[in-house]
C-alpha cells in the first residue's frame, strides 16, 4: 500500500513526463496481451457458465468516469441479473443502502451463483483488459468512478471533490493502491486520497509493486 506522507500537497495537479506515459502505456500493452493469452481457457468457459446460469448478455457493461472526466464503457463479466441496474434503482430501500455503503452491497441480491464465485476469484474484470489495449483504463490505477457516485460522495465528502479532480488525471486502473492495501472495506475519503497520491506520485515502480501484490490481495478475499 502506498504510504501518504503528511507534508503531500493535494491542491495541485500533477505533471507526468514523457517517459513516465510512454512506459506505463508499454507496460499496460504488453502486459494485457499476456493475461488474455495466459487466461484463454476463461473466455471459454466463464460465457458458458453465465449463458447456463441465468438470462440476459455474457458481458456487462456500464458508463464510468475515465481520464480527465471523460465518459466510457467499462466491461465485465456479467455476474448479476441482466437487469441488475433497473431493480436497484426502482427499489428505494436497496437504492438508499447501496449509496450509504459507499456502491456496494455485502449481500447484493442481484449477484448470480456463477456471479459470486466469479466476483471471489476476480473473473469478472476480466474483459477490462479490453479497456487498458483500448486506452480507456490502465492496468494499475484509480478505481473507475461512477458518474452518480461521485456526485453523491462530493456532496457527502466535500472534502474529497479536490482529491477526486486529482484522481481523474489518470486513468482508471484495474488494480490500485487501495485494492492491495489489505483492506476489504477502505472508507471513500480514504480511497480516494490514495487515488489522489498515486496520480501524484505516478511511479512506474509502485505500478510494478502493484501488480506483483494484486494476486496475493486476491487471494486474500478467502
Amino acid at each position: 500500500m502506498l504510504s501518504i506522507p503528511k507534508d503531500v500537497d493535494f491542491n495541485q495537479l500533477p505533471k507526468f513526463p514523457k517517459s513516465y506515459l510512454i512506459s506505463k502505456r508499454f507496460i499496460d500493452i504488453v502486459g494485457s496481451l499476456f493475461l488474455l493469452f495466459f487466461f484463454w481457457p476463461v473466455w471459454i468457459i466463464v460465457p458458458l457458465l453465465i449463458k447456463l446460469n441465468s438470462k440476459g448478455p455474457v458481458l456487462y457493461k456500464q458508463k464510468r468516469v475515465g481520464l480527465k472526466g471523460k465518459p466510457f464503457i467499462i466491461l465485465k463479466f456479467r455476474s448479476m441479473v441482466a437487469n441488475a441496474d433497473e431493480i436497484i434503482k426502482n427499489d428505494p430501500e436497496l437504492w438508499k443502502k447501496f449509496q450509504e455503503s459507499d456502491w456496494k452491497l455485502e449481500d447484493d441480491p442481484r449477484v448470480t451463483k456463477v456471479g459470486r464465485w466469479l466476483r471471489r476469484l476476480t473473473l469478472d474484470e476480466l474483459p477490462q483488459l479490453i479497456n487498458v489495449l483500448r486506452g480507456e483504463m490502465s492496468l494499475v490505477g484509480p478505481r473507475a468512478y461512477r458518474f452518480e457516485e461521485i456526485k453523491y460522495q462530493e456532496k457527502k465528502h466535500p472534502e474529497a471533490a479536490k482529491l477526486i479532480k486529482i484522481a481523474l488525471e489518470t486513468k482508471p486502473g484495474i488494480t490500485g493502491p487501495w485494492q492491495t492495501s489489505g483492506r476489504n472495506d477502505v472508507p471513500f475519503v480514504e480511497r480516494v486520497k490514495l487515488d489522489a497520491y498515486y496520480a501524484l506520485k505516478h511511479s512506474i515502480i509502485d505500478d510494478i509493486i502493484i501488480i506483483l501484490k494484486t494476486p496475493l490481495a486476491m487471494l486474500s478475499r478467502w
